[in-house]
């Protein structure tokens, strides 16, 4: 049998009479670039996210470099953030000159622990940048109180959490700035890259809708200097049908993580502590990704392989130990639960389209691997 981590094209089949007319208008009207489509994709993303406001970009990527622009952070800054994330939360620190400030994980939610945050604030730091890794938030309280304590931007990279929630509040609605990601394997993708920005300040707000063509305001009067981070017409259209779909999807991950659940419960795979299941810890939890924590993991991710299952790794080395941090000094050791994690973690298929034949077929072949 075939299970593959994720598979767009059975969404897709389910939505193509709904989308293939939309992208036909889009392309006869030739309004590609921003646009009355792109305006309505922002009020409906604000809308489901609870926020006054939301600014298409060009990439989850490209929204959390915007959201440390419009604050200014830059060379001799620091922003504290976690080292256990996709490249993209560190990397977009460093591009604007300043330095990440990692703080480790906690080993339930995988999130960034709160209680290690203060001590790594210094004179220099400007913001927090929160990630809420696969679909369930941070502990925002605690992050926003020492925010406040010390006049700090926070910044939630929300790439893998639209929707989730966190004490009733939306991922993107807590902090300053809320950065998503529509990048087509997330819970609501478009056809290729593009993502949002969430703001509760209507200053904010504006600033990025400049920023994002190139500082322009009004057009060719450039009083600061911006970038080309434009959404285009089409993926927001794209975007907008999908919106449509995202809670009924959400349900159906929310479904297969249980039905996961269930099955483990009963395997000797888990009962003799070879796998360890995700704890949910926010009060809604999305699930971009299912990750449990596994004994002997590069083996069973190529046993699985090898009966046609795909898996991910998310993400099997820190940023802490990237080559290309190694200018920040650390080591091995600095960060332990990261480090732990990486090495212990792997992602299941949990796309809501996965049948419960599927389903029992990985469980069977996870049980078969730990019984030889």
């Amino acid at each position: 049998m075939n299970v593959p981590l994720l598979d767009l094209k059975a969404q897709y089949d389910s939505i193509r009479s709904e989308i293939e007319p939309v992208l036909k208008e889009v392309i006869e009207s030739q309004y590609f670039i921003l646009g009355p489509k792109v305006k309505a994709c922002e009020e409906e993303i604000a809308k489901y996210c609870q926020v006054p406001h939301a600014v298409g970009v060009t990439s989850g990527t490209d929204a959390l470099l915007m959201a440390l622009m419009a604050e200014n952070i830059g060379e001799g800054d620091e922003v504290i953030t976690t080292p256990y994330t996709f490249f993209a939360t560190a990397g977009s620190i460093a591009r604007m000159g300043a330095k990440p400030v990692f703080v480790d994980i906690d080993p339930v939610s995988f999130n960034i622990r709160p209680d290690r945050m203060e001590e790594k604030i210094t004179p220099r730091t400007k913001a927090i940048m929160p990630v809420h890794l696969y679909g369930q938030m941070a502990d925002m309280d605690p992050i926003m109180e020492i925010a406040r304590k010390h006049k700090l931007i926070v910044i939630e990279d929300a790439a893998q959490a639209i929707g989730s929630e966190y004490k009733g509040k939306r991922a993107g609605s807590i902090g300053d700035y809320g950065c998503f990601s529509f990048f087509p394997s997330k819970n609501l993708g478009c056809f290729g890259d593009g993502g949002i920005v969430t703001a509760k300040d209507v200053s904010k707000a504006e600033k990025l809708s400049i920023l994002r063509a190139h500082g322009s305001h009004p057009k060719y009067y450039h009083k600061i200097i911006g970038g080309n981070f434009r959404l285009d017409a089409l993926q927001a259209a794209v975007v907008s049908v999908k919106l449509r779909h995202l809670d009924r999807w959400t349900a159906g991950r929310q479904a297969n993580a249980a039905r996961y659940d269930r099955l483990f419960a009963s395997s000797h795979a888990m009962k003799n502590g070879f796998v360890r299941l995700p704890v949910t810890a926010a009060s809604r939890h999305i699930f971009n990704q299912y990750v449990i924590r596994v004994s002997r993991r590069d083996e069973l991710q190529k046993h699985l392989k090898d009966k046609g299952i795909g898996t991910e790794i998310y993400y099997p080395v820190p940023m802490h130990l990237q080559e290309c941090f190694a200018y920040l000094g650390h080591k091995k050791g600095d960060f332990p639960e990261s480090e732990k994690a990486a090495l212990e973690t792997l992602a299941l298929p949990i796309y809501p389209e996965l049948t419960d034949e599927q389903a029992q077929y990985v469980i069977a072949c996870i049980q078969e691997f730990y019984s030889t």
